[in-house]
């Protein structure tokens, strides 16, 4: 993965990824560097990682940098917040005490997005794009709100902070409402246009693994932290509904079912199974009742994966279609991150779960973080919140004997 990477360079700019690769998927990177380090204590990547969450934070301590302000969505911004949480959650090692603190910065976040909150169309919740100019503005979609309910949930957790809690339910009783996600099946949907001569009436049935992963997550962590029976249910709807992204014929194997098959993948949509395996994986740890549904999808998946892992001329590149039995062709950034969350991420039931202010966490909550933001737009309901086959073979021997360490250090490099 960190071959695409050269941000830690001199002259180069850390926390960038260099065309065609994306800005939100550097953010994304550096979660998948803290789940390395998380399941296998190897620190040598946690300097760049540092390096790369804290240049890319802005002014307003927000991760809307000078240079991403104008192009950065919701759902951008929130990858970004994903990390640092990640960071604070896992005991990551915090900054240094004159630079801004990981809990703080997902907090900026939140905070952000909350006053971005748009009651004047569809009720409610999250716009895509921040900036009125830029296209997508008129659309309201799952991944930007389900970033915002998932955050809110696991800082309500984090920080014992009932108004992060409130905002979940209400960011998750919105989306069920206008049927973003379906009240029936508890499939996510892409999103829904909220111009005025539709409103989120027509939505775009379009499924993401990732949109899936993020509501999954939120609503384990909901459940974690409530005990409530409701969130349990809706756990398990969210978990079953799942299923689409899992392979037929190559059995519980990850696919990205919207696009894999007409071979018609961008640059984002190659990278969306990491963060299903990631937040399958997490799901687990906080909503131990899915485990048995969940891991064994995510061992097949990283079994099949490694059979991907076999391109390239040394024979260990990551190709996209897991379902596959030899590498596909496929090349870059967005395969070898996917690959390397579904290997990492099997080693789940080896690490301590998430921390908590209360227990054992070390990162300094700030109630003002997001206050400083350079695009506030304060709602006044808000309230202010205090070698080819070989190659393949070798790997999966590897992986049945349990040397699933071994594998994600070679999958990082």
């Amino acid at each position: 993965m960190l071959q695409y990477y050269t941000g830690y360079r001199p002259g180069d700019v850390p926390g960038n990824l260099h065309d065609p690769f994306r800005w939100w998927q550097a953010g994304a990177m550096c979660g998948a560097l803290i789940d390395y380090w998380y399941f296998t204590g190897d620190d040598q990547y946690n300097a760049i990682t540092t390096q790369a969450l804290l240049h890319q934070v802005g002014s307003g301590q927000d991760f809307l940098p000078a240079n991403h302000t104008f192009d950065a969505g919701n759902d951008d911004q929130a990858f970004w917040a994903f990390s640092a949480l990640q960071a604070a959650e896992y005991k990551f090692p915090d900054p240094p005490e004159d630079k801004p603190q990981w809990l703080a910065l997902a907090q900026a976040v939140f905070q952000t997005q909350a006053n971005r909150w748009n009651t004047e169309t569809c009720g409610g919740g999250l716009k895509w794009q921040i900036q009125v100019v830029k296209q997508g503005y008129n659309y309201k979609n799952a991944i930007s709100n389900g970033a915002f309910f998932n955050l809110g949930a696991r800082l309500g957790k984090y920080t014992g902070n009932t108004t992060y809690l409130e905002w979940a339910e209400r960011s998750w009783d919105w989306a069920f409402a206008i049927g973003l996600i379906d009240n029936n099946r508890y499939v996510i949907y892409d999103g829904t246009d909220d111009k005025p001569e539709l409103n989120c009436t027509r939505m775009n049935h379009i499924q993401w693994s990732y949109n899936a992963g993020v509501y999954l997550y939120g609503a384990a962590v909901m459940w974690n932290t409530t005990s409530d029976e409701v969130w349990r249910q809706r756990t398990l709807s969210l978990m079953n509904a799942t299923s689409v992204f899992f392979h037929r014929e190559a059995v519980d194997v990850m696919y990205e079912v919207a696009c894999e098959g007409n071979g018609k993948c961008d640059i984002d949509q190659r990278s969306f199974k990491a963060y299903l395996a990631r937040w399958m994986s997490a799901t687990m740890k906080v909503a131990p009742f899915t485990a048995d549904y969940i891991l064994p999808k995510l061992r097949a998946s990283a079994l099949a994966a490694a059979r991907q892992c076999s391109g390239g001329e040394n024979g260990t590149t990551c190709g996209l279609r897991w379902t596959q039995a030899a590498h596909d062709g496929s090349t870059g950034f967005s395969e070898q991150i996917a690959a390397l969350e579904v290997f990492q991420n099997n080693l789940m039931a080896k690490v301590d779960g998430p921390v908590t202010e209360e227990r054992g966490g070390t990162s300094r909550s700030d109630p003002t973080a997001g206050t400083r933001s350079r695009d506030m737009q304060v709602d006044p309901e808000h309230k202010e919140i205090t070698t080819a086959d070989k190659a393949g073979a070798a790997i999966i021997t590897i992986m049945i004997v349990g040397g699933w360490s071994f594998l994600a250090y070679w999958m990082v490099t």
